[in-house]
């Protein structure tokens, strides 16, 4: 059993002390390959015998068509958007991920809290303001955070999609060019998980390695975190 532990008060209403599921987080930068990583843990944990749920960023009933709609103009703020950010994990940890863990699932998270910071406090929000916002965080079993720098994540970038305005920071970087703009907006997000990361004790991966690399240094990891389980 794992204890219900929140980063701040907690959701309102919980009062499950401990749960038999296990929370697994992975972060990391945009364009590091999180999304595969998930889906091949998933994959693999299923194959062994265990019940997984998988969620991230932007998939709650209640905030994500919001969410998207307000992005479409490019003209959110960054107060809104830690708000609307903060109601969309809200909705999943009760609706989703809480009741997840209660019947003893994986939980698998595609970012979590900690990217919601990082987002926040390099568009110059107050770092005291959005942590006690999102002070109803659980805390998770385990933290993987897939290591790149800016050269690495260049040409994956550029390989699958073209840069994406809110992911180079074009919203408040206050600059034209889309290279220049996602090179400094990455660096400092990446300052701001190397400093998450030494407070919250991530397990850092390698992610400038092959894919199979990866999953297998990932594996090895959730196989520590989840070995207390019983398989049924």
């Amino acid at each position: 059993m794992s204890k219900v532990r929140f980063y701040g008060k907690g959701l309102a209403n919980v009062t499950v002390t401990e749960v038999p599921g296990k929370l697994i987080v992975l972060e990391g930068p945009d364009g590091v390959g999180r999304s595969t990583q998930i889906a091949l843990l998933r994959e693999w944990l299923e194959a062994n015998g265990y019940a997984v749920f998988s969620s991230g960023l932007r998939r709650s009933e209640l905030a994500s068509v919001g969410i998207a709609e307000a992005k479409e103009g490019h003209t959110l703020g960054r107060t809104t958007t830690a708000i609307f950010y903060a109601a969309d994990l809200a909705d999943r940890l009760e609706r989703e991920i809480l009741p997840a863990l209660r019947a003893g699932f994986i939980v698998l998270t595609d970012r979590y809290f900690y990217s919601l910071i990082a987002r926040s406090v390099v568009r110059g929000v107050d770092e005291h303001w959005i942590r006690s916002l999102l002070g109803f965080a659980l805390v998770p079993d385990a933290v993987f955070y897939l290591r790149s720098d800016v050269e690495h994540l260049l040409p994956r970038v550029l390989a699958t999609r073209a840069f994406d305005y809110w992911e180079s920071g074009m919203d408040f970087m206050g600059r034209a060019d889309y290279y220049e703009s996602f090179v400094t907006y990455q660096r400092r997000m990446l300052d701001e998980f190397d400093a998450l990361g030494r407070e919250f004790g991530f397990c850092d991966i390698d992610a400038t390695q092959p894919v199979h690399q990866v999953f297998r240094a990932l594996r090895e990891g959730v196989v520590e975190v989840v070995s207390a389980l019983k398989v049924s």
